[in-house]
């Protein structure tokens, strides 16, 4: 018998296939996913069982416009899933961005089971939701073990998980995995996590904070038959440790299979084979029953999006990022000055979240404003000091190297997962980085108004909430130094600065500069 595992995972509420940008078909999207599951199971010899590894309900304009206009709730995606057949769910870290009472509206809103291991309430030992869920077909029982990257306190709203407990999910893996191989005949580990390490040498290639645990999971927990991971957006299909492993890419490019062969055996199934595959869904057609559900909220998002907001004088465009993060860009600059707008803080740091950011043009709409600026950040003013924020400095300018042909992120942050959004530029300081210095040691201006900045100063900058409870491994920021929260959405408070200027100029103050060779 040929057992077949199809998952998806970081479909980030990309529904259509569009990126909202432009008018062309992107090779991605839920309706597409729909389409090449239904031919992946058409075609399958034995039991099919399906998985949804999380983040699903944000990360797209239409996610954002769902979660913010009062006549739609939730289910108008989730709806969608329920109609695909899914065994299995699992959560990620971006369900928890819009608030626990939105995310419980979402779980109660699945007709399948979302199961999260590593999930306790606070202060106790019991998960919040089911650990796992056993699914039986064709007298094969499956036992899918949901588990998320503990991370999620060093990201999240402290309020949104204030009754939560996250643990490590390798830990609660050796607690369950044995109990599982004792109730099913396979066990298959969805984990909303990614890979610590290189995944031929072993070597590790990024800071071992616990974010991601996929290659300790392999190591130290055996009896595992399948593991599917997300999180990182990564396109993985191969077998390492023995163990078929699936990481299916973002916004639905891909379903990830995995296939066992098994035989029974002394009554019970053994696995003979395994094999496993990421399937792109650029040239699947897109299912009809998601096109039409999601149809007219489409048409409402359009017209949403189409709404004009404000003018520029000069240029917002951003036609090369890497000169956009190391030269200082009006974009930038407009950024960090509706930040200190909205919150009165004289410091503001804020990045350029990925290659794809455009800038704005000279006419705005609020489509403009929400395919450049991507997350549904909040704002947060921190209290630190001079050295606590020199060293923020300093860790920012780690993430750039000087090579002959010019500046550059440093390669080991683009791969495995590019992490730009970690590369922090600030506004109401005036600092230079020089990249011929050794780590640690780069900053090499640090003034306020023309005078060098005490170490022991207190200073209050403004910074989303994803760095201000030290996202990004920002370890000199924690919930702790929080002395203000705006719960308005960044998004939102673009579009009212422009609403309340009408006209603004792209200009640019050239407050910080980065050397390189």
């Amino acid at each position: 018998m040929e057992v077949t595992i199809l998952a998806t995972s970081d479909m980030h509420g990309y529904v259509l296939p569009t990126n909202y940008a432009s008018d062309l078909e992107q090779p991605f999207g839920v309706a597409k996913v729909a389409g090449k599951l239904k031919e992946l199971r058409q075609a399958a010899s034995g039991p099919v069982f399906m998985i949804e590894n999380g983040d699903f309900i944000q990360g797209s304009p239409l996610s954002y416009f769902v979660a913010k206009q009062p006549e739609y709730s939730v289910s108008t995606l989730t709806k969608l899933l329920n109609g695909m057949n899914y065994d299995v769910g699992v959560l990620g870290n971006h369900e928890f961005n819009y608030g626990w009472n939105y995310l419980n509206e979402a779980i109660q809103s699945y007709d399948f089971p979302i199961v999260v291991a590593n999930m306790l309430r606070k202060n106790q030992q019991e998960s919040v939701l089911p650990p796992y869920q056993i699914i039986e077909k064709q007298g094969i029982k499956v036992a899918v073990l949901g588990l998320v990257t503990q991370y999620i306190p060093n990201w999240e709203n402290p309020e949104t998980i204030k009754d939560l407990h996250f643990v490590s999910a390798v830990e609660t893996a050796k607690k369950y995995v044995p109990l599982l191989r004792e109730l099913a005949d396979l066990v298959v580990v969805a984990y909303h996590g990614g890979f610590e390490k290189d995944l031929t040498t072993n070597e590790p290639t990024e800071a071992m904070t616990g974010e991601n645990e996929g290659s300790q999971l392999l190591q130290e927990v055996p009896g595992i038959d399948a593991l599917v991971t997300g999180h990182q957006h990564r396109e993985i299909a191969e077998v390492v440790n023995g163990v078929p492993v699936i990481q299916p890419g973002y916004r639905g490019a891909f379903v990830g299979a995995i296939k066992l062969t098994v035989k029974k055996q002394d009554n019970k199934f053994i696995v003979l084979d395994h094999s496993c595959q990421l399937y792109p869904t650029n040239e699947a057609s897109p299912d009809p029953s998601v096109l039409e559900q999601v149809g007219p909220v489409s048409k409402a998002l359009d017209v949403w999006l189409d709404q004009p907001v404000g003018e520029v004088l000069g240029d917002l465009r951003i036609i090369d990022p890497m000169a956009a993060r190391v030269n200082e860009h009006p974009y930038i600059e407009l950024i960090n000055r509706i930040q200190m707008d909205a919150t009165g803080a004289e410091i503001s740091g804020t990045a350029l979240f990925n290659n794809e950011v455009t800038g704005l043009p000279q006419s705005i709409s609020m489509r403009h404003i929400l395919t450049n600026y991507i997350y549904p950040n909040t704002l947060a003013v921190v209290r630190v000091t001079g050295q606590e924020l020199k060293a923020a400095l300093e860790q920012t300018a780690g993430y750039l190297m000087a090579t002959d042909e010019g500046i550059t992120f440093d390669p080991k942050y683009i791969q495995p997962k590019p992490q730009y959004y970690n590369y922090d530029m600030y506004e109401g300081i005036n600092y230079t980085i020089d990249l011929n210095q050794p780590i640690g040691h780069r900053v090499t201006r640090f003034e306020k108004e023309g005078e060098p900045i005490p170490l022991d100063k207190p200073l209050e900058v403004v910074i989303n909430q994803y760095r201000a409870v030290g996202g990004g491994n920002y370890k000199m920021f924690s919930a702790e130094k929080i002395v203000k929260e705006y719960p308005i959405d960044m998004t939102e408070l673009i579009a009212d600065y422009f609403k309340r200027k009408k006209v603004i100029d792209a200009k640019v103050n050239h407050n910080f500069n980065v050397i390189g060779k």
